[in-house]
């Protein structure tokens, strides 16, 4: 066998389609693979048809606008991804690689390998399908991280005359995961209950705890009488929940006081201290406690604070205090910084102004979840006294 006949069998039965075609992309050869991949006779293709004539009709148009100018830029273009009509009217999926021969003064001609790819774009597609629905399972995931996290805070808190009340929540980065932190205040016998806490870590196993604690204060006050016995009955629903998680938690009864403000008693189970802000400045309120539902021995204590007109009281997560940005934490002076400069703002404007803040402290994105609720007693004017001129 001679040489050229040798390399005439390579081309007629290579492994992948061969086509030669002029500069224009008019089909001057094609081999038997390509015919026998397509369905085409030669005889209908060579001198008669265009290789983007043989394209679906947005390949085409890719053709024309991106295949086409790359040759003519680079003189080879690779791996391009196109659809053949076949010759019974089907699609098949191939590879295309290109390259141009010929001086630029001359004839020139393009010479094309055509892979299929029908195993290939199958699975391309189904990679993207794979994505499609792992998005959609992550979207359907957010949802419902926010509606469980939104039964965690009441959608408003109570009016109570002579009293501000405002509750903000916010979730750590983009809320994907339900987080441990809730808030809530209700009327009981005495007055009424405010509650703020957090259970460790994130995800459903978090948000179990999180319900257990919240209904569980929620019915204390029909058997507890002070606020560290309301904390200890939750340390003993968590214990016997037989989880790995702890809970930190601030539970104070709120009732009207003689001065005209708000007396509040309260006690802290491994919780923040609130912090109270008077015209001497800020203080911070409740003795420290042991975490809820990890140590066997409790130490929890009841704090009675007045409130008077003009003054507020902050609670918060640990979200705030612990908000970090590179090795700098937010930090107990900042956050009373940030109160004393809002503390002429209602009790909404406090609330939103410090979650501003932290928010801020971390260009947007909280490391942890964060919830604040801001009591306030506004000041009491005075009806302006009516003239006794003759």
């Amino acid at each position: 066998m001679g040489l050229t006949s040798g390399f005439e069998e390579l081309f007629e039965d290579a492994p992948c389609g061969f086509l030669v075609t002029d500069a224009d992309g008019v089909i001057r050869r094609a081999n038997r693979t390509f015919l026998t991949m397509t369905g085409h006779r030669a005889e209908d293709l060579v001198d008669r048809v265009r290789l983007q004539e043989l394209l679906v009709v947005g390949d085409r148009i890719f053709y024309e606008t991106h295949f086409a100018p790359l040759l003519a830029l680079q003189s080879s273009a690779h791996e391009i991804a196109v659809d053949f009509r076949g010759a019974a009217g089907d699609r098949l999926p191939v590879l295309l690689n290109a390259v141009m021969k010929g001086e630029p003064a001359g004839p020139r001609e393009i010479w094309v390998c055509v892979f299929a790819a029908t195993d290939r774009r199958g699975y391309e597609r189904e990679l993207l399908l794979a994505r499609q629905r792992a998005e959609q399972s992550e979207k359907e995931a957010r949802e419902l991280a926010g509606v469980l996290q939104a039964s965690f805070v009441p959608p408003t808190l109570p009016q109570i005359d002579g009293i501000e009340l405002a509750g903000v929540y916010a979730p750590a980065g983009l809320g994907e995961e339900v987080g441990g932190d809730f808030y809530d205040m209700y009327e009981t016998r005495d007055g009424w209950a405010l509650v703020i806490g957090d259970v460790s870590g994130k995800g459903v196993a978090a948000a179990v705890v999180t319900s257990l604690a919240r209904y569980t204060l929620r019915a204390a006050p029909a058997r507890e009488t002070s606020p560290s016995a309301a904390l200890a009955s939750l340390h003993r629903a968590v214990v016997k929940e037989r989880t790995d998680r702890f809970v930190t938690a601030v539970y104070a009864q709120v009732s009207p006081s003689p001065g005209g403000g708000c007396l509040l008693t309260l006690s802290l189970g491994g919780h923040p201290q609130p912090v109270h802000l008077t015209e001497k400045g800020p203080s911070r309120i409740g003795n420290p406690g042991t975490l809820l539902g990890m140590l066997r021995k409790l130490r929890l204590s009841d704090v009675t604070v007045e409130v008077l007109p003009g003054e507020s009281v902050v609670f918060f997560t640990d979200g705030v205090i612990e908000a970090r940005r590179d090795d700098e934490l937010f930090g107990d002076e900042r956050l009373e910084r940030v109160l004393v400069e809002s503390r002429d703002e209602s009790a909404s404007g406090m609330a939103g102004r410090l979650l501003h803040e932290v928010s801020a402290f971390q260009s947007g994105v909280l490391s942890d979840d964060v919830a604040i609720v801001a009591l306030k007693v506004p000041e009491v004017l005075e009806a302006p006294q009516e003239s006794t001129a003759p």
